[in-house]
């Protein structure tokens, strides 16, 4: 007799996700869960970030920003098109707009 083993991929776990929406709950935990407090910068920090914006706007530099976003921190790169300062935004090359107080690194590529 001939034994032959045919692996029901992911079926077998579908037991273990019987209760509706309760992986959706987790991962809704987990997330908040993993959330920081925005760090606070001293001003010598903000001055950089400052000088650092300008210089590269000037020089058409790409960039890459990290910025504070519903508790977590994100990166994002492109070229800054424009810094709107009646709104305070920094506006890159992706067409995606920043505020000013969200950005808490740049660095210079």
């Amino acid at each position: 007799m001939l034994n032959r083993y045919v692996d029901r991929g992911i079926i077998k776990w579908n037991a273990f996700d019987a209760l509706v929406g309760y992986s959706s709950m987790l991962e809704e935990m987990r997330y908040r869960l993993g959330k920081k407090e925005k760090p606070i910068l001293s001003d010598d920090v903000y001055e950089q970030l400052n000088r650092d914006l300008t210089l590269a706007w000037q020089n058409h530099q790409e960039v890459e920003i990290r910025y504070y976003h519903d508790g977590y921190a994100r990166f994002t790169f492109g070229t800054i098109r424009k810094l709107d300062f009646t709104n305070r935004e920094v506006i890159l090359s992706t067409y995606e707009r920043l505020k000013a107080e969200d950005i808490i690194g740049l660095t210079v590529l």
